[in-house]
């Protein structure tokens, strides 16, 4: 097993936490040279100093850093997450949205969408809820994994992984495997085509890649991993997206306590931005 030293690793945290925000303290030590294991024996490394000055070469270190990236990032997620967010999004957001939208459409982003369970439940209770009001929506969702990204788009999961969808929904929604040895669903393509995915580092100066605004945005379990001035510039810079009226989600353990932002907080962990 390769051995981190504490200066490859500061290295390479120093990288990790400037470039993309993500926290990466000293205890953080261990899991680094865990996850980053693979990459040495793939490319043939005998040490984490070869890899990090490959990291740091111009000529080589863009092509691994997708990998490096996909290695360190946490990909927690299930289908029907926190499911309090969703009776709030059918009981209050959505009636109240559609009180308001003149074009009637939902426009939602989930950021920090990992292998696709979020974006796909909101699809699912999006679609069973708007299609007898006669509302349309679209969602983007973005990540900065590309390996997750990936499996979110392929939209198989095993069944195990979708036990939380109601079973009318895993009717409508999920299309089983040919191959029943294989125990997997897909997302019927209605759904897949209502979703969006694209790649976003939180660190990138105001999204400039997003072009659209947003009356939901999810952004749950991620600021958790970044330092608290870095979680309001991108709580900040979400804000900007979002419409007035509209509503934003964090995960369970986040707050936004003490940080100067136009929003009000309508619910545990939901805020609505100030009209």
């Amino acid at each position: 097993m390769f051995q981190l030293t504490s200066k490859d690793f500061k290295r390479l945290s120093t990288f990790i936490q400037d470039g993309y925000g993500i926290k990466m303290p000293d205890t953080k030590i261990t899991m680094l040279q865990s996850r980053l294991q693979k990459r040495l024996r793939l490319l043939g490394m005998n040490s984490f100093s070869d890899y990090c000055d490959m990291i740091f070469s111009l000529e080589q270190g863009e092509d691994e850093l997708v990998h490096m990236i996909d290695a360190v990032t946490t990909n927690k997620t299930d289908f029907f997450r926190e499911p309090a967010h969703y009776r709030y999004l059918i009981n209050t957001a959505l009636p109240d949205l559609m009180s308001r939208k003149e074009n009637r459409n939902i426009n939602v982003w989930s950021a920090g969408c990992s292998t696709g369970e979020e974006p796909y439940t909101l699809a699912m209770v999006l679609d069973n809820y708007l299609s007898y009001e006669h509302f349309t929506f679209s969602i983007m969702a973005t990540d900065l994994s590309s390996r997750v990204l990936e499996t979110a788009r392929m939209a198989v999961y095993d069944e195990s992984k979708v036990a939380p969808v109601p079973f009318e929904m895993k009717k409508k929604y999920l299309l089983r495997s040919k191959d029943r040895a294989s125990k997997q669903v897909r997302i019927v393509p209605e759904l897949r085509s209502k979703v969006q995915f694209k790649s976003l580092n939180f660190m990138d100066n105001e999204f400039r890649t997003i072009n659209t605004t947003f009356d939901l945005v999810f952004c749950r379990n991620v600021i958790i991993y970044f330092e608290r001035d870095i979680q309001a510039e991108i709580i900040g810079k979400q804000v900007k997206f979002l419409n007035p009226g509209g509503y934003l989600f964090l995960g369970h353990s986040e707050t936004l306590f003490g940080l100067d932002l136009p929003l009000k907080l309508v619910a545990p962990t939901i805020y609505q931005k100030l009209k």
